[in-house]
């Protein structure tokens, strides 16, 4: 069917009076929305779906959700899962989240299989570790992460904790698309499910499981902290809010702060511009308050909690945001020197990277004798290497990307935003106790290992034509990319399509110059959108980094604007 067609035949299938019809009925004079509700069927793509709510084979709605869970559920059946094991279910605090979340249970548990969920909303590092906990075989996360409010996603995990990639996402995709999106989905009511066995509510018992493993991350003593260190917190209305406040106040932060506008779920994001913390601009709000609190440091994490960002009070009393690979480093640096002080460094460990992010941690790693593995963006990516690494012998030590996310224990196969919220807090006040600030010590990072300078730049192209135009622009640098952007001469380029060396295939591509400066470019695999990524290095000058990462980023862009 045509897009046109394919519009009439879900007008003709829905019943009078449903909401799903209705919102179609209102756009039946708008081609242009009728052609992005319907010119393909949403992408089953990186760890599940995510798109914009509403009708249509490209939106999220309930007839999306249950085709994508009746085909999880033949794909666990046929895989020959002991189904008793159970999936566990979490969701966040967007619109339809929780209605998403017991249809899918509905539909799985009328299959036989086992579902846990939760009552509320939780982060997704809790549904990760919740996963390995149960020994359950799957977990699903009803969340658009950091997306926008009129945006929801289901993130699919698989039993070792990781969101799913490979062979079993390709098999799931292969069992959703032998059903129609108006086939007959039985389903189990969730009184019905309960009674027989079938539908269990998890609580408090995990929950303090899940705050005592983050906890048990802490690196330095009590007696080595100044706990008056003032923290300025906002969870972005999201799931953050509980457990990392619980952990902080248990830890004894007395002068751990939330901001109230946004502490309690509000799927509208009332007073942000959109709740992505890599962002600058979610942190107004905290900004504010820092300011009324003579706060040192300013953590937000997004509305699944996996994403954590910060801002440090720099020399000036203004407050400094730190991007994903700033802050990586110093969480690197500070549990390379406390395991270094316990005695535990060197030793045999692994710390895991993508491969667009920085070498800013990779250096201080290899100071200290940890070993750095490589792996496509993404945390499956990332957390589906350490069974590998462990296989060849060693300790998990870290793992990131230049997203703002990072997994700093193994125990949680995904970004975990309460964990690294808690070690931002212990290392403001460790590094306080020894008169530091935090911007202070990232400036003597700098000085130790280099001035590392990096830049990106997103185009956000949507619809069918954006999809087109990403790919063009692709192919400009494939094909024809010049031989020199500005100043700067390529020595060699990575393509990623066919793989690389121990990396699988996908559609990258790194371009590394002559002076050791270099930048990525790939696809968004649940944006709209194609990102650049620029990076250089100054041994001893930081505004000459900065200046030179500038001019390769202004001349790779416009070669890339140039194609229509």
């Amino acid at each position: 069917m045509n897009i046109r067609e394919n519009y009439e035949y879900w007008i003709k299938n829905l019943p009078d009076g449903s909401p799903l019809k209705d919102d179609l009925l209102s756009v039946k004079d708008n081609e242009a929305e009728i052609t992005d509700r319907f010119y393909q069927e949403i992408v089953f793509g990186t760890a599940g779906l995510r798109g914009i709510c509403g009708a249509g084979s490209n939106r999220m709605n309930d007839l999306t959700v249950s085709r994508a869970t009746k085909g999880i559920g033949d794909y666990i059946i046929k895989s020959g899962l002991d189904i008793s094991r159970g999936v566990v279910f979490a969701y966040d605090c967007r619109y339809h989240s929780k209605e998403f979340s017991y249809l899918a249970a509905g539909i799985l548990t009328a299959m036989g299989i086992k579902v846990y969920i939760f009552p509320s909303l939780r982060p997704t590092p809790e549904l990760s570790f919740a996963i390995r906990e149960l020994n359950a075989v799957s977990g699903v996360n009803m969340t658009a992460s950091h997306n926008p409010k009129e945006y929801n996603g289901y993130k699919v995990y698989w039993e070792d904790g990781a969101q799913i990639s490979g062979k079993v996402s390709d098999g799931i995709l292969s069992e959703i698309q032998k059903y129609g999106f108006f086939d007959d989905f039985k389903t189990l009511e969730p009184e019905d499910a309960e009674r027989k066995g079938l539908l269990v509510t998890l609580g408090e018992e995990m929950d303090r499981k899940y705050l005592d493993y983050v906890k048990s991350l802490s690196r330095r003593e009590d007696s080595l902290l100044d706990k008056s260190v003032s923290v300025i917190y906002t969870p972005l209305n999201g799931a953050g809010s509980i457990p990392l406040s619980r952990i902080m106040k248990e830890r004894g932060f007395d002068n751990f702060r939330l901001v109230k506008e946004q502490e309690e779920p509000d799927p509208e994001f009332t007073t942000v511009p959109f709740p992505n913390p890599e962002e600058p601009a979610a942190f107004g709000l905290a900004e504010s308050y820092g300011k009324d609190n003579d706060a040192e440091v300013l953590i937000a994490t997004d509305p699944d909690a996996d994403r954590m960002a910060i801002e440090v009070r720099d020399g000036n009393g203004r407050y400094q945001f730190l991007n994903g690979n700033q802050t990586g480093a110093l969480i690197i640096n500070y549990l390379a020197e406390s395991g270094k002080a316990a005695g535990k460094l060197p030793g045999k460990y692994a710390m895991i990277k993508s491969i667009v992010t920085g070498d800013f941690g990779k250096t201080i790693c290899e100071a200290y004798g940890i070993t750095v593995f490589e792996a496509l963006t993404g945390f499956k990516n990332i957390c589906g290497r350490i069974p590998e690494t462990e296989e060849k012998g060693y300790r998990y030590f870290f793992g990131y990307e230049e997203s703002i996310g990072c997994a700093p224990g193994e125990k949680v196969r995904d970004k975990d935003g309460i964990a690294a919220g808690m070690l931002i807090a212990e290392m403001a006040a460790f590094y306080k106790k020894q008169g530091l600030t935090l911007f202070e010590k990232l400036r003597k990072v700098y000085e130790e290992y280099g001035f590392f300078a990096e830049r990106q730049k997103s185009f956000v192209l949507k619809g069918m034509e954006g999809q087109e135009r990403i790919g063009r622009i692709m192919d400009r640098f494939r094909n024809k990319a010049p031989s020199a952007f500005g100043g700067f001469e390529v020595r060699d380029v990575r393509d990623y399509i066919k793989g690389f060396e121990d990396i699988p295939p996908s559609n990258v591509l790194i371009f590394s110059m002559n002076d050791g400066s270099w930048f990525a470019m790939r696809p968004s695999g649940t944006e709209p959108k194609i990102k650049f990524y620029f990076y250089t290095l100054d041994r001893s000058d930081g505004k000459r980094s900065s200046d030179k990462v500038k001019a390769l980023e202004e001349a790779v862009i416009s070669v890339a604007e140039g194609v229509e």
